[in-house]
């Protein structure tokens, strides 16, 4: 099944794009490369348990199993060793991209508390977003009684777009709520 969102970018986006911005190629036109979710496990590297929750967790929000992010070297201050876990991450291309974009702009974001939108100046120099996101009670299919901690995560959506004024204009154009 072709997701809603991938539908509208061929259908209405892509044209329009090509017109405004004057492309001379199609495959110039900026399109949504892959949808990155990360979590920092912190003081939980010791716990595995708590470690297969938030990767359970984690996979249930994506629909899609994530992996363990572990360290590169020792760093005493930081109470880490080599090849410790200090996160967990999930990797969405194609249609499950699609699919959680639609869900995180229609289903999620409207459900924080005290919503303004969301800050329009997260881009990178390349037109890539990231986005924090405080609690993962935001998405529905999360049950409130069967989390132990509530943890945030970092959501970075990676473009084609050449500059941040073509990675907003196409992410207003799927519907992200942006604050004016």
């Amino acid at each position: 099944m072709t997701q809603r969102l991938k539908k509208l970018y061929t259908e209405k986006i892509v044209p329009k794009f090509y017109k405004e911005f004057q492309y001379k190629n199609i495959h110039e036109v900026p399109a949504l490369e892959k949808i990155v979710i990360n979590r920092g496990i912190g003081d939980a590297s010791q716990n595995a348990k708590i470690l297969e929750t938030f990767l359970k967790e984690l996979s249930t929000i994506a629909g899609q199993k994530g992996v363990i992010t572990r360290s590169k070297k020792s760093i005493a201050g930081f109470k880490i060793r080599d090849k410790m876990p200090v996160g967990v991450s999930v990797t969405l291309r194609g249609e499950r991209m699609y699919g959680f974009l639609d869900r995180l702009i229609h289903l999620a974001l409207p459900r924080v508390r005290d919503f303004q939108g969301i800050s329009p100046k997260s881009f990178d120099k390349n037109g890539n977003y990231s986005l924090g996101l405080e609690e993962q009670l935001m998405f529905p299919e999360i049950e409130y009684d069967k989390i132990d901690q509530i943890r945030g995560m970092d959501i970075s959506i990676v473009t084609t777009a050449k500059n941040q004024e073509e990675g907003l204009a196409l992410l207003k154009e799927f519907g992200l709520p942006f604050k004016s």
